[in-house]
């Protein structure tokens, strides 16, 4: 019998099987939020007076044991259970009567699925974030071990100027800089606590929602309780936007490495043991890996595409189109997160080819350099760059295969100390141990 039915009267299996879709599946992601939310109710509802001392105990216990059975995996929503709400509820009225049937005082399916969901985005982004700054140190350790290699760098897929394997490390380490700072905007819009907005329009009983945005640790509450319910939908659009650029700044990276490893660049390889082979072709060394991140990458960026074409033309208050923003925002994280580690397995293992700048046909690189020197040594920029330029014409151009680069984020001054200290600040700004210790403390008995 589902929590909405008021009789025995089945529903039209057909239209179960397509209302309740993958919520069985999905909501097994949320059920350890459930508990937490509903352990942080139930606290509630004995300081209003809507629980006795003795309910809310037990009640209270009984939601620790479902917990522990949710991360032993000893837990699944029943076959005819709509979702993880009505799972819960059911053990709670199972195993303690008329006690069990009071949890869902004062809330709604709807601000639970709201509440369960920001504390699913609270502790995915943790992870992210952790594997962001794990990333972010590896490819700094890496800037400064080759910073003195050079390589080509390229506009219009042409040969440029000098770069160098620390400048282009220490590149994405900064980007995933960027990246944190609008995590941490995403973050601070799910974290905010939607209990007690209940259907969307509050509740007539006396909720103390305060009480409950502390006992979950959140920052601040979602006050007005038609806009928690209007939060469904721009929250995920939110987080999606933040994930997208952390996948982008990924998808880069992984094609600059698909093409460093082809054999007209060779600037960098692999071990044999991290790369693809063909049935055909004996010599090929494959960067499938780097591949499959960039494909990923660019399927995550096409979320917040998505989560806006399913919420743009909704009216404020609840609907199950909502339902389906599961689908693909709850497996982004995952997926998101296997990026991250497997980009910075591959990095521990990368070969640096330290030798290519020395090629003729990179001798162009130095042009600039030639320019500057002149200027430097009193020429006019403009007769400097004239008098380099009709020596490149006439095939008289000799380079001198050197830099002499130090201002701030240069090639001879990367600046990869304060990168590392801006990304540290920005991480120290996440309210994590503050969660932390709110869900430690909501898990004691």
């Amino acid at each position: 019998m589902k929590l909405w039915q008021k009789n025995e009267k089945a529903a039209d299996q057909a239209i179960e099987t397509f209302t309740v879709g993958k919520d069985r599946e999905l909501d097994l992601l949320l059920a350890p939020y459930d508990v937490l939310g509903s352990m942080a109710h139930g606290k509630m509802l004995a300081e209003i007076g809507l629980l006795t001392p003795e309910e809310s105990l037990k009640i209270h216990h009984a939601l620790i044991d479902i917990y522990k059975d949710i991360n032993a995996g000893n837990f699944r929503i029943e076959e005819g259970v709509e979702d993880i709400h009505s799972q819960v509820e059911m053990l709670l009225t199972s195993k303690l009567g008329d006690a069990g049937k009071k949890i869902h005082s004062g809330r709604s399916r709807n601000d639970q699925v709201l509440l369960d969901i920001r504390l699913f985005i609270r502790a995915e982004l943790e992870t992210v974030i952790e594997n962001i700054r794990a990333l972010s140190e590896q490819l700094l350790a890496l800037s400064e071990q080759h910073k003195a290699v050079l390589m080509p760098g390229y506009t219009h897929f042409q040969v440029a100027m000098p770069s160098s394997f620390g400048l282009w490390f220490a590149a994405y380490a900064e980007s995933l800089l960027d990246d944190l700072l609008v995590l941490q905007s995403a973050y601070q819009v799910a974290n905010k606590n939607p209990l007690g907005s209940a259907a969307g329009y509050g509740s007539s009983f006396p909720l103390d929602r305060s009480m409950t945005t502390r006992l979950l640790g959140f920052d601040m509450l979602n006050y007005n309780v038609v806009y928690a319910q209007m939060g469904r939908g721009k929250t995920e659009r939110v987080v999606s936007m933040a994930l997208s650029t952390v996948a982008a700044t990924l998808g880069k990276l992984a094609m600059d490495v698909c093409l460093y490893m082809n054999q007209n660049f060779a600037f960098l390889t692999f071990p044999d043991r991290l790369t693809t082979g063909s049935s055909i072709m004996p010599h090929k060394k494959n960067p499938d890996v780097f591949e499959l991140i960039r494909g990923k990458c660019n399927k995550i960026q096409s979320l917040p595409n998505e989560i806006t074409l399913l919420t743009a033309n909704l009216p404020s208050g609840y609907h199950r189109d909502m339902q389906i923003l599961k689908e693909n925002f709850f497996p982004a994280f995952k997926e998101l997160n296997d990026c991250l580690t497997m980009t910075n397995y591959m990095l521990s293992h990368v070969q640096v080819n330290d030798s290519r700048i020395s090629e003729e046909k990179y001798q162009y690189l130095f042009s600039v350099e030639a320019v500057n020197q002149l200027v430097l040594d009193g020429v006019p920029f403009r007769d400097a760059y004239r008098q380099i330029g009709e020596q490149i014409e006439a095939g008289n151009f000799k380079p001198t295969y050197s830099v002499n680069h130090i201002h701030e984020g240069s090639i001879g001054n990367l600046c990869n100390d304060k990168i590392q200290q801006a990304i540290f600040e920005v991480y120290d700004r996440f309210p994590f141990d503050k969660v932390a210790s709110a869900m430690s403390d909501l898990l004691q008995r």
